[in-house]
This record gives structure tokens, sequence and C-alpha cells, in this order.
């Protein structure tokens, strides 16, 4: 075969598999955790090293506290649905960093950081737990891997378009280039990568309210998200996320699905 290394692509693809213990789906896994955990670990460490970690403020033991109960909602749902010791790898850590980015992420493993600047926004403790229980869902979910594995995936597919187009003229293949690019980019990795956010969205949801924090407050969240960024976010086909219009809609549709799935732990009134 004139390109061998295809065929070993989707071989690979194959048996590198995972499963999400949420939605039941197959997932992409070509970076083991025995390889991602260890890496998340130490760029988790170098950032605070890098960065201003703000220790002991009401703020700072919020963070940690909503952390802890939304980490122990996951187990609770993970056990009582068959996946006992699903966690057992993860290192759960919460931190609150001075930064006036509106922003909060999640490493593989479960390495947490929420800025200062995402804190009025949040608005409350509630508000926290909204944004923690997505963060939370991305390290669930293995997000981190599957984005890895595809970004192998299109890279692989890029040395590909180039041993195929490698007889053709400089423009032809910089054309070749340039779509492949394109239509990897706005209708494989943006697609994906929405997916992600739709999926953590649903799935904090559900841990927000079986740690006792009413779902309602994950659709007011978007609305102040929203109104804090004047509404100028890109067109969805084009972003990374999903629209605030669009959150705020499936988050309110979900918080009645969320409140039945809190009362299957004995959950009857959430803060």
């Amino acid at each position: 075969m004139k390109y061998p290394y295809i065929t070993f692509l989707f071989s690979l693809l194959t048996i590198s598999c995972a499963s999400n213990p949420f939605t039941g789906k197959k997932t992409m896994a070509l970076v083991p955790n025995s390889t991602l955990l260890p890496m998340s670990f130490d760029q988790y460490d170098k950032f605070l090293n890098d960065n201003k970690v703000i220790i002991g403020t009401n703020e700072a033991k919020m963070i940690t506290r909503v952390g802890q109960r939304i980490s122990v909602a996951a187990e609770r749902w993970l056990d009582a649905n068959g996946f006992d010791g699903y966690l057992n790898k993860y290192k759960w850590e919460y931190t609150l960093v001075d930064d006036e980015s509106v922003n909060a992420w999640c490493m593989p493993g479960g390495k947490i950081v929420f800025y200062t600047g995402i804190l009025p926004v949040a608005n409350n403790e509630t508000g926290v737990a909204a944004i923690m229980g997505h963060e939370v869902a991305h390290a669930l979910a293995n997000h981190g891997q599957q984005r890895m594995s595809a970004a192998i995936i299109q890279q692989a597919g890029a040395a590909g378009i180039a041993a195929v187009t490698n007889d053709k003229t400089a423009k032809e293949q910089e054309i070749w280039k340039k779509a492949y690019g394109v239509g990897t980019s706005i209708g494989g990795m943006l697609p994906f990568s929405r997916s992600h956010e739709t999926e953590a969205d649903q799935i904090g949801l559900y841990l927000m309210a079986i740690a006792g924090y009413n779902p309602d407050e994950a659709s007011l969240l978007w609305e102040r998200m929203k109104s804090n960024s004047g509404d100028k976010s890109p067109r969805e086909f084009l972003s990374t996320h999903p629209s605030n219009d669009s959150r705020i809609i499936k988050l309110k549709a979900l918080a009645k699905d969320a409140k039945s799935e809190a009362l299957k732990f004995g959950v009857t009134s959430f803060r």
C-alpha cells in the first residue's frame, strides 16, 4: 500500500478507545491516562508556581468547599452506577488564582483553577457550584484526553494531505492544506469542542444538584455571563463553545431532570 500509516491510524483508532460513564459513548483515547495524568499534574504545579495563588480567604475556602462537595457527588453517582474506583487516580485540587480573567478551568485528573475575575459573575456559592460542576465534568468525561487524541488525528491527516499532494505544484499544495485546515476546524474540531461543552453543562448540572445546589442557578449564571460579555461572542459555528442563548435554553430545560436525579440520592432541598 502506498500510504501504510493510514491503515495504521485506523487500526489505532479502533483499539484506542475508552467509554464515557455518563453517556456510554465510546471516546478516543490515543493518549492513555497513565501518561496524561502525570503530565497534567506537572503542568498544574508549574502554573501555580508562576501565578498568585490565594490561600485562606473566605473566597478561597469557598472554592475548596464547593469543589469537595461536587467531587463527592461525582463519586456517589459513579459508585451508584457501577463505576466504583473510577476516580482512584484522580488527585482533586481546587485553587483560586488572582487574575482578572473571567475564567475557570480543569486539567485531566481533577486539577481545577478559578480566577478571581469570575467570582463577581458567579455572584454566590451556588453560581460557583454551577461553574465547578461544569469543570469537574470535563475531568470526569476525559475531555482533555479526547481533545489531545483529536489533535493527533488532525496532525496525521495533515501529513496525509502533504503525502498525497506531493506531486502537485506548491500553489496547489497550499490550497489543499488550507482547505483541510478550514474543513477540519469548522467541520470537526469546533463542533467536537462544542459537544464537550454541552456534555459538561449537563453532567455538571446533575452533579451540582446531587451536591445539594439548586440547578436553576446554572441558567441564571449564563444570563450573567451573557451580560458580562456584552453578548459579543462569535457566531456559534465559529466558536469552541455553544452560544450563551443555547446554553441558557438547554440548562433551563435540564434543571428539572437534574432535580429528579438528585432525588435518587435523597436530596430534596437545595442551597
